[in-house]
């Protein structure tokens, strides 16, 4: 059973109800008759903490504290103007999206001064960033973990930054966009062969009026966990090498947005360690953006869409027995404020865009495996599709049914709480989404089900 998720202003239940009671929205821009003009521009913030943080990835740290960095952490951003609207992608060197409330302030601040109606968030989920989830209460952060506290304030201040310079840099656009299938991840989940995996790299191109590269957005999917685990300090890992890679060879801007890494490894061949690897992967990537031919879009336009989930828990987060056990495996600060927001279910968002009508960018909050990105590719009647996860929150792994049934990390309830089959519906949605703004459904067709309906979907849509 899928229960309803408010909207994150608070209402009343009246309010709810009328919610589903009305046809799902989309973004502005869906209604709005486009222009003919296209921009992008790059902006990025230094994000990296000071020390003496927790670190984010790695439970059998507890709370031990960094002592310092060994590279900067980096939000970097892309913000693109489309027709009449306007989207935002996010790189961070952290293990996940932003949480609820950050995204709340990052989505009210750049709409109030941009009038920016998208933003998708990808955490490259480096197991070397810091705890960001910790707050400012007594027993959840405040008191012992006040460093982190003020980190997690100013994080969103931020990422506003990167977004909003982007969008100051704004120029007229072109857009190039290749794929290559590559063997560098790997299955680390199932015992079942053939192992699947994305082998998916893509790369996407923004180039200024005379073909000159803005940046280049690459999407792939594997842990990035390269870096010693006893090391403690702060590291983009393997995605921060290549991003440097990149930059040196094509003299632009570099961003990473992960894809769906929860079952995917790196293969790291012959490339043994985050540098080596990562340095590898921009040499692939640089021939990849070497490749992409770049031209005006001939229909400028942004579709977007939010789906909020309410999945039912397989673990009951409301046990004391089940937070001590958590927080020993943990530490308890981390653990209230984690069982707080899984109390009634597990929270997740969806972001279904459709760029220009043939570019389909979906993004989840959530470590999804690497068939769902690849069934969502295969169904999608787009010209190209990118699945972006751990974008714009967090609700833990999100295997398919049939990894679910093999149990073990990742596919277990300990770490995958959402219902089994969630993660299927999320990518349903996304493609009914899809279709939708391709025009191939009418939007009350693809209407969610009555909360009556209980083995139906139903979701809130900004």
């Amino acid at each position: 059973m899928i229960l309803r998720r408010s909207p994150r202003a608070l209402c009343c239940v009246f309010a709810c109800t009328l919610a589903l009671a009305v046809p799902l929205r989309t973004s502005p821009a869906a209604d709005q008759p486009a222009t003919d003009q296209f921009t992008a521009g790059f902006g990025k913030s230094d994000i990296t903490p000071p020390p003496g943080l927790p670190m984010w990835g790695y439970g059998a740290r507890h709370d031990a504290l960094s002592a310092g960095a060994l590279d900067t952490l980096w939000a970097k951003a892309v913000v693109i103007r489309a027709g009449d609207s306007k989207l935002a992608l996010v790189g961070l060197d952290l293990g996940r999206g932003p949480t609820a409330p950050m995204m709340e302030k990052i989505r009210r601040a750049i709409a109030e001064k941009a009038k920016i109606d998208n933003v998708l968030i990808s955490g490259s989920h480096t197991h070397h960033g810091p705890v960001i989830e910790l707050t400012d209460r007594p027993g959840f952060g405040k008191g012992k973990f006040d460093k982190a506290v003020a980190y997690s304030k100013k994080l969103p201040d931020l990422i506003i930054e990167a977004i909003l310079a982007a969008d100051r840099n704004a120029m007229p656009c072109r857009l190039g966009i290749a794929t290559r299938d590559v063997d560098l991840n790997r299955n680390r989940h199932t015992k079942h062969t053939p192992k699947p995996t994305d082998p998916m790299l893509a790369v996407l191109r923004f180039d200024d009026a005379a073909g000159k590269p803005i940046a280049v957005l690459v999407n792939f999917a594997a842990h990035a966990v390269m870096t010693d685990t006893k090391i403690m300090k702060y590291s983009a890992d393997y995605p921060g090498f290549m991003q440097r890679r990149v930059e040196d060879l094509l003299k632009t801007n570099c961003l990473f947005m992960q894809g769906a890494a929860g079952d995917m490894s790196v293969n790291a061949g012959a490339h043994h360690g985050p540098q080596a690897f990562g340095e590898h992967l921009g040499d692939v990537v640089v021939e990849l953006a070497k490749s992409a031919h770049s031209t005006v879009p001939a229909h400028p336009r942004i579709q977007g869409k939010v789906d909020d989930f309410l999945f039912h828990s397989r673990t009951d987060f409301t046990s004391p027995i089940v937070l001590l056990a958590y927080s020993r495996a943990f530490f308890p600060e981390i653990m209230r404020n984690f069982v707080e927001e899984f109390r009634d279910g597990v929270p997740t968002e969806l972001n279904t865009i459709l760029l220009n009508g043939d570019v389909a960018l979906v993004g989840a909050s959530g470590e999804f495996f690497c068939n769902h990105s690849n069934r969502l590719k295969q169904r999608s009647y787009v010209p190209h599709t990118f699945f972006f996860g751990y974008c714009d929150g967090h609700s833990m792994y999100f295997p398919t049914i049939e990894a679910a049934s093999e149990g073990g990390y990742g596919g277990d309830a300990t770490v995958s709480p959402a219902e089994v089959g969630a993660g299927e519906q999320v990518m349903n949605r996304a493609l009914i989404n899809l279709y939708t703004m391709l025009g191939k459904f009418k939007p009350r067709d693809s209407a969610p089900a009555p909360a009556a309906h209980q083995t139906a979907a139903v979701s809130a849509a900004r």
